[in-house]
């Protein structure tokens, strides 16, 4: 069935009969920072960066200390968040961007216009979340880092989503919202250029979103572009307000500046919580926070190996935070194993929706786990970028890379420091056979671009 088909066909009826009732179904927002690594906020034992709201949203909710990713960088990531399948499945297995900028090369709007990040983004054939929820009749919202294709045919407006406020490549300047010197910031489908800071751009757009679906279910997805790196020629160009910086002048200065992102970051997620409390839909509304992946250069990834873009666990486990007021206990910690890519089923179980006719989606339904019923079904995730490979079966974790191939047991070895493939052969071929069964999974699934060769 095409995604046409399935836009016609699934869920109108229900959903119509729904909108009648009398109790407003939940509202839906996931906020999502950009590089937090897993140690980057107080909660999950960050002493030096302050963090005050989302340290509150944790203590009002869940915190998930074995929650993982699906590529160790964001667009792969972020293809997961919004189709709930693996990037090898649905496409977008690796990056949207021109490198060339790497090697300072300037873009002219001519030769930006038939470069990678205008040309390609994720298959037009998949159903995002947006289109899911929209169906079901909420009212959808991206504010933020996109990342999905910048051509009109990937926005958002065109995915699913009624609002769209944001850049939709891999990153910008902080104040000129550029990339590398091309303006990058939208309005639906439009370029636009304005002045000011991009988390509180967002931030002033995200509760002008809120207010304005006063009386309507609605699904915001919040991805911020804090605390990544400013993609800019101008390294020592300001990227943050005087303020923030001022309270971690005590630091060396590529820390400090990672640690006032984060908490200019903290204060945006306070005012999203202030308001949707003022809208008296708090004990309605399930509000996630989490990271796109973990965190590289001055990121604070705590006890774990590995950073972004690595197969170790400091590239592929994450912050994740739920907070559902009566839904959710306070203050818990859940150990158990989850991903992102439960995200998908969960907001379609919260929207009382089924799943799109004819997808295979790769995660499950995560409420009787936020709600201290059920314990997390997941025991397994495998991962691919490029020539690194890692799988996860319970607690065993197998990586392979240019430099070779290890096991480990993360039960008694989070940081991944000692290698057992040569003290458990057996294990190690085991978990090499998963990844391998995985892959071919994947290979056996319905094409889609824009990288795979079909």
């Amino acid at each position: 069935m095409t995604r046409r088909d399935w836009l016609k066909t699934t869920l109108a009826a229900p959903f119509a009969a729904a909108a009648s009732a009398q109790t407003r179904r939940p509202n839906i927002v996931l906020i999502v920072a950009d590089d937090l690594g897993y140690a980057g906020i107080g909660c999950f034992g960050n002493q030096q960066i302050k963090t005050p709201n989302i340290d509150r949203l944790a203590a009002e909710g869940m915190r998930f200390t074995d929650f993982v990713v699906s590529w160790p960088a964001c667009t792969p990531s972020r293809s997961s968040i919004l189709t709930g399948r693996y990037p090898q499945r649905n496409g977008l297995y690796d990056m949207i961007r021109n490198n060339e900028v790497n090697w300072k090369y300037q873009y002219t709007e001519e030769t930006y216009a038939v470069s990678p990040e205008m040309t390609i983004g994720m298959d037009t054939r998949e159903v995002t979340i947006g289109q899911a929820l929209k169906q079901a009749g909420y009212t959808t919202g991206v504010i933020g880092k996109w990342d999905g294709g910048r051509a009109k045919r990937f926005l958002p407006l065109q995915r699913g989503f009624d609002f769209y406020y944001g850049f939709a490549n891999t990153g910008i300047d902080y104040y000129t919202h550029e990339r590398y010197g091309v303006p990058s910031m939208f309005r639906g489908n439009e370029r636009i250029k304005e002045n000011g800071h991009a988390t509180d751009l967002f931030l002033r757009e995200a509760l002008g979103f809120l207010k304005q679906t006063r009386g309507k279910p609605f699904f915001l997805y919040l991805p911020f572009n804090a605390p990544h790196g400013a993609s800019t020629f101008h390294k020592d160009d300001p990227q943050e307000e005087p303020k923030y910086m001022e309270m971690y002048k005590h630091l060396p200065k590529n820390i400090a500046q990672t640690a006032a992102w984060t908490t200019h970051l903290d204060d945006a997620v306070g005012a999203i919580l202030a308001e949707i409390k003022a809208m008296g839909q708090e004990d309605n509304t399930l509000v996630i926070f989490t990271s796109d992946n973990g965190g590289t250069g001055p990121a604070f990834n705590g006890p774990l190996r590995g950073r972004k873009a690595q197969m170790f666990e400091g590239g592929l486990r994450i912050p994740m935070i739920a907070r559902w007021p009566g839904r959710i206990a306070k203050g818990t910690v859940n150990r158990g194993f989850a991903s992102t890519l439960e995200f998908f089923p969960t907001f379609l179980a919260i929207a009382g929706a089924g799943a799109p006719r004819g997808v295979k989606l790769d995660g499950f339904n995560l409420m009787p786990v936020l709600e201290g019923k059920a314990q997390s079904t997941r025991t397994e995730f495998f991962w691919q970028r490029q020539a690194d490979k890692a799988a996860r079966s319970g607690q065993w974790k197998w990586v392979e890379t240019s430099e070779g191939a290890s096991l480990f047991d993360l039960s008694a070895d989070l940081g991944e420091k000692h290698d057992l493939s040569k003290e458990n052969p057996a294990m190690f071929a085991t978990m090499k056979s998963k990844w391998d069964a995985w892959r071919k999974e994947m290979d056996a699934a319905e094409p889609r671009g824009p990288f795979r060769n079909y």
